[in-house]
């Protein structure tokens, strides 16, 4: 799939609200006025930044409504720390839509799997296609500490919605296993999360056959293939900017030694 035109904006903050859990920060931009696709992603930099941090920060596309661009990101390092302490009226740097976005089948059951953080593009993706779609969410946090899941639920029913608590690792790779086995040759599996989680539902994707798309969390510093900073090896033996052909990936180009 093409990229979206992108567009680089400065745009107001209209709210930047914590959670229970102050680790875990809603960020509400003013709408920037272009459309976007479930998966891509922004890039961030408040302009009182000045030197001291350079590069901007890279982040799912939570939801994009007539309410403004929404952020959900966990506080992890200088930047999102600072990132956390915007108020309203405050301006920041944003470029995008950036990179691939997933692709749903809405003549084939698709089921989402969120790690952590990795809930945060569903949030789109399933107001904007909830047709048979399912969803996994492991975390390690209470679960109340996620609005995010809370409103995914509004959108699919309640009997296609399943929650993990992924300390119990063993646990939680049985139950992807399963889950990715049952779509075989039926269906799809879209995943967002930690690497070690994406690795897992890769595996099991090549194992079993099963249709899969996994959405890269690399490092990245500038957004549009720039900086080499974000790579990933395909099964080509090529290494690619996981900005620009990614983030979204299908786990049959992906070379992860399987």
């Amino acid at each position: 799939m093409s990229a979206t035109p992108s567009f680089c904006q400065e745009l107001t903050v209209l709210s930047c609200t914590g959670t229970k859990d102050s680790s875990l920060v809603n960020l509400v931009l003013e709408n920037p006025g272009w459309t976007c696709r479930p998966g891509q992603f922004v890039m961030l930099r408040p302009l009182d930044w000045g030197t001291e941090l350079v590069w901007a920060r890279p982040f799912s596309i939570c939801d994009i409504s007539s309410h403004g661009l929404r952020i959900f990101f966990q506080v992890v390092g200088r930047g999102t720390a600072r990132l956390a302490q915007l108020t309203p009226g405050q301006k920041v740097v944003v470029w995008g839509p950036l990179g691939q976005s997933f692709v749903l089948d809405n003549e084939r059951p698709n089921l989402l799997l969120a790690g952590g953080m990795g809930i945060a593009p569903f949030v789109f993706l399933a107001k904007s296609s909830p047709a048979h779609t399912s969803m996994l969410f492991g975390h390690r946090l209470p679960l109340q500490e996620y609005p995010a899941f809370q409103e995914i639920a509004t959108h699919i029913p309640s009997e296609a919605m399943q929650q993990c608590n992924h300390e119990d690792l063993i646990c939680f790779e049985e139950t992807l296993h399963e889950r990715i086995k049952a779509l075989s040759g039926v269906g799809q599996v879209l995943a967002c999360g930690p690497e070690p989680m994406l690795r897992v539902v890769h595996k099991y994707c090549l194992q079993h056959g099963t249709d899969g798309q996994v959405s890269l969390e690399n490092r990245m510093a500038c957004g549009v293939g720039a900086c080499l900073g974000c790579v990933a090896r395909t099964t080509q033996g090529d290494l690619v900017q996981s900005c620009v052909q990614g983030p979204v990936f299908d786990v049959r180009h992906l070379d992860w030694g399987a």
